[in-house]
């Protein structure tokens, strides 16, 4: 009876064997990072803008 169980299970994953397929997409996957970048940039360009303002105040009358 074990002999037989085991030739069932061989031929069930020899059956099996060729429905599985693994495959690596065709496109690459894009990680999208230009709303973090473009929110350091403008933090800089603030900072940058704000000692401007205040290391010429005679430039920008209030």
């Amino acid at each position: 009876m074990k002999k037989i169980e085991i030739i069932m299970a061989g031929l069930t994953v020899m059956a099996l064997g060729g429905c599985i397929q693994v495959k690596a997409p065709e496109k690459a996957i894009e990680i999208n990072l230009n709303v973090k970048i473009q929110q350091e940039v403008v933090v800089k360009l603030e900072k940058d803008a704000q000692d401007l303002i205040n290391n010429n105040p005679e430039l920008f009358p209030q």
